[in-house]
């Protein structure tokens, strides 16, 4: 498991991650990591002693003649279990987590009890279910937990996608 030490860095103005906490990922220990790796993957391991899974690490693309390496947002929960902010230094522990994503528990139970959105979610792509997941489980209060995992079986007992779901309810 390559470790590394790397300073937490902050976006200022960088589109829809300004305001992200990240790391910058070396090249040679994504290489490590996945050879030949050009797209998105995730990652579990540790930051210091705090363990971390199914962290996804972001391409950045190229620049110039320059190739372009990863980045792994350092999310809120993250820096709370690191007690770290932006411009601190952090011990990094990273191999691949092929883990698959969990789907929301709430969500599935919601879905025993509607046999067409069942029927429907289940027609889905893993990833598109987890996006629904995400979307419920990322709910800071019950109150808003409980409108997504409505709005999510009424959506998907229309046979709505998730972008779909999400424009149809923001009328």
């Amino acid at each position: 498991m390559p470790t590394f030490t790397t300073i937490l860095q902050k976006f200022d103005a960088k589109g829809e991650k300004t305001g992200w906490t990240y790391i910058d990922i070396p090249l040679d220990i994504t290489e490590a990591i996945k050879p030949g790796q050009k797209t998105s993957f995730r990652v579990k391991g540790t930051l210091d002693h705090y363990p971390i899974s199914l962290v996804a690490l972001l391409p950045m693309g190229r620049s110039g003649d320059v190739e372009g390496g990863f980045i792994m947002p350092v999310n809120a929960t993250m820096r709370r279990g690191i007690r770290k902010e932006a411009g601190a230094t952090v011990r990094v522990d990273l191999e691949v987590d092929d883990s698959p994503m969990p789907i929301s528990a709430d969500l599935l139970a919601c879905l025993n009890d509607d046999p067409a959105a069942q029927a429907y979610f289940q027609t889905l792509s893993r990833g598109h279910q987890v996006y629904f997941s995400n979307w419920i489980e990322d709910a800071k209060t019950i109150e808003t937990k409980t409108k997504r995992l409505t709005q999510a079986v009424m959506g998907l007992a229309m046979g709505l996608s998730f972008g779909q779901m999400i424009r149809h309810f923001k009328k």
